[in-house]
Order: structure tokens, then C-alpha cells, then sequence
């Protein structure tokens, strides 16, 4: 796998952090990790975990996406609707509305195979982004989890904003839910409220690859 191709991932948490008047040591409570980890994770010293990136994200109101954006300029009001958009359906005046807004900040309609921007993250996890339309609040990804790879380096379970899906294509994976524990092969898919304790690992002895959609409420 080739090394993370999208801006530096803690510049992005720190910037966040800074625009919403919170010290670091503020946050480290919040999230319950040491002040001394969030620092390593915004210089860049050290890659969170899928179960502590979600915890930053939440604390800072910040979707998963805005660590893969640059910064995107507040969105010029769209002019009012003719009397014939006016008749269109909502979902189709949506549609419109993203495809006419600035090229820079989609991410398609066509990615390929060696244009994906990537996140390398802690415990053996690598997320691909497949694509984005400005205006959605979902996570559309690519995750790899290496063999021994976990959600969350000490073992705990993780809980965050929206819904998730999730199809296995390779390898296999271990799916702890509240109380209970689901294994996960090839063709199988999950989905779940993410706001329900889970936790993704990989006992196996080659890579679990697997496409996610994760819904935002953030």
C-alpha cells in the first residue's frame, strides 16, 4: 500500500481544534486519550486509531470527510429555481445543485484504481476514498484491515454518529456489536446504528478488504 497521498491528517484535527477555541489538553478529556497522544497525532508522529479518530471527529463536530478536503469556501446561495426546476423532484434539484457546484471539491464520477486518496491509520487500517458529491453527508471508502489489524489499538469498543454498511470482498473479520460477536467472510455484509459499541478486528492471516458506507449525522 502506498503511503498516504492526502494533506497531513494531523494539521487538519489541530486547524479544527484551533477555529473551535479548544486546547489540546481539552480534547485529549474529552476523547479520553493523553494530551501527549493528541500532540503526537497533530504534529504527525503518530496515526490514531479508526475508534480514536471517530472520538476527535465527534468531539470536534467534524466529519470524516473534512480530513480528506482541503479547505472548502462557504458555498455561494444558489440562484432561485425556474418555474420548470421548480417542478423537478427534491432529490433531483439535489443532484443539480452538486453537480453545478465547484468541480474542486468532487471527488468523480469516475476514480480509479491508482487515484484514490488514502489514510494510513493506526492498528494495521488503511481507508481509500472512492469518490464524493458535494453536498452528501457520507463516507464512501475503500478499508482494508491487515491481518492482526483492529478499529482500536487497546481493544475497546468504539461508538460514533450515523449508520454504517458494509460489504466484504477479501479475508474475513471479526465483528463485535453491544454483546454480540459476528464473523464476517466474503459476500457477507453488515449494517448497524453506529452509535451501537462495535469494534472491527482481523484474526486472520491475510487482508480483510471491504467496501463501507458510513452515513453522517454530524
Amino acid at each position: 500500500m502506498s503511503p498516504a497521498v492526502v494533506p497531513h491528517l494531523g494539521a487538519r484535527i489541530r486547524q479544527a481544534r484551533v477555529e473551535r477555541g479548544m486546547s489540546l489538553r481539552a480534547l485529549a478529556r474529552e476523547i479520553g486519550v493523553s494530551a501527549s497522544l493528541v500532540s503526537q497525532i497533530e504534529t504527525g508522529k503518530s496515526q490514531p486509531s479508526v475508534s480514536t479518530l471517530y472520538a476527535i471527529t465527534t468531539a470536534l463536530s467534524l466529519s470524516v470527510e473534512a480530513l480528506f478536503d482541503a479547505r472548502e469556501p462557504a458555498p455561494a446561495a444558489p440562484p432561485a429555481p425556474t418555474a420548470a426546476a421548480s417542478a423537478l423532484p427534491p432529490t433531483v434539484l439535489h443532484a443539480l445543485a452538486a453537480f453545478a457546484a465547484d468541480p474542486g471539491r468532487r471527488i468523480g464520477p469516475l476514480v480509479g484504481a491508482g487515484e484514490r486518496e488514502t489514510l494510513e491509520l493506526d492498528s494495521g487500517v488503511v481507508w481509500e476514498r472512492l469518490g464524493h458529491v458535494p453536498g452528501t453527508d457520507v463516507d464512501f471508502l475503500l478499508v482494508t484491515y491487515r491481518p492482526g489489524g483492529s478499529s482500536s489499538g487497546s481493544g475497546g469498543l468504539m461508538r460514533h454518529a450515523g449508520t454504517e454498511y458494509g460489504y466484504l470482498t477479501s479475508g474475513e473479520l471479526v465483528l463485535t456489536l453491544g454483546f454480540e460477536e459476528f464473523t464476517v467472510r466474503p459476500g457477507d455484509a453488515v449494517c448497524f446504528e453506529s452509535t451501537t459499541p462495535h469494534r472491527y478486528r482481523n484474526d486472520g492471516d491475510e487482508p480483510a478488504v471491504g467496501v463501507w458506507f458510513v452515513f453522517s449525522t454530524t
